[in-house]
């Protein structure tokens, strides 16, 4: 029987991104040039990658919020639904036991995103309305991920979540267009999420071959797309009004 030369103390760790039958295909058959084998390589690798830039997305977000003293800009309304929709993501792919590198930036995302609806909250007064925001997601995120809920309210949710993300983004893109100005909109977030969300119809139909999932970043990529377009037209412009958008 054939026996690989990568040390077993690492064969476990390759096959988080190489895995069987493909670890074979490459370290025992030395077959590099395996296509669907490289298609899977590549799938985990941005995978992957785009898990460790969701753990950091949305700070550049979060710190210009804070440096700014200011959410002037950004909608509560857009923020919340793009809240639903990674939730949504992050549940539905948990409990169909899918690979974490297909839906493990979800995890993340949810952390930061609720952070800013609360940072939303505390700039225009309402700190204690962003407590209990907070409180409320925690309390719906332990329940979507346990038992108590179904695979079929989680099929729901996943299916809702086309629209969801759609509206989430034109509202946020009519905010953009009625201010002439992309207001404390950070750049660097607008842009990764939606190279994020284009690598992420790749992975999905790699790693998951769900319908749902799928058209759902083809639909998330396209928004995201219209948001970084925005960005770069209105790259220098100031805010019609200044006042604050909750």
């Amino acid at each position: 029987m054939e026996k690989s030369f990568v040390p077993a103390v690492l064969a476990g760790w390759i096959q988080l991104i190489v895995p069987q039958p493909c670890f074979d295909e490459f370290f025992l058959k030395f077959n590099l040039l395996h296509v669907p084998c490289l298609k899977v390589v590549i799938s985990k690798c941005l995978g992957y990658a785009i898990i460790l830039g969701a753990c950091i997305v949305k700070i550049p977000q979060i710190v210009k919020i804070l440096r700014s003293q200011s959410a002037v800009g950004i909608s509560l309304l857009s923020v919340t639904c793009e809240l639903l929709a990674i939730s949504a993501s992050w549940s539905y792919g948990f409990a169909k036991q899918f690979p974490f590198s297909s839906y493990g930036e979800a995890m993340f995302l949810g952390l930061q995103t609720s952070s800013i609806a609360f940072l939303i909250f505390y700039y225009n007064g309402k700190t204690t309305q962003g407590l209990l925001y907070l409180v409320g997601y925690v309390i719906t995120m332990v329940f979507l991920l346990s038992p108590l809920a179904s695979l079929s309210l989680l099929a729901v949710l996943q299916g809702l979540n086309v629209g969801v993300v759609a509206v989430s983004k034109l509202i946020q893109a009519y905010q953009n267009y009625s201010q002439g100005s992309t207001g404390q909109l950070s750049a660097v977030t607008v842009f990764l999420l939606f190279l994020g969300a284009v690598a992420r119809v790749f992975t999905s139909i790699q790693e998951t071959g769900d319908s749902l999932v799928i058209f759902t970043y083809v639909v998330a990529s396209s928004c995201n797309g219209l948001i970084a377009a925005q960005m770069a037209y209105y790259w220098n412009a100031q805010p019609k009004s200044k006042s604050k958008t909750s």
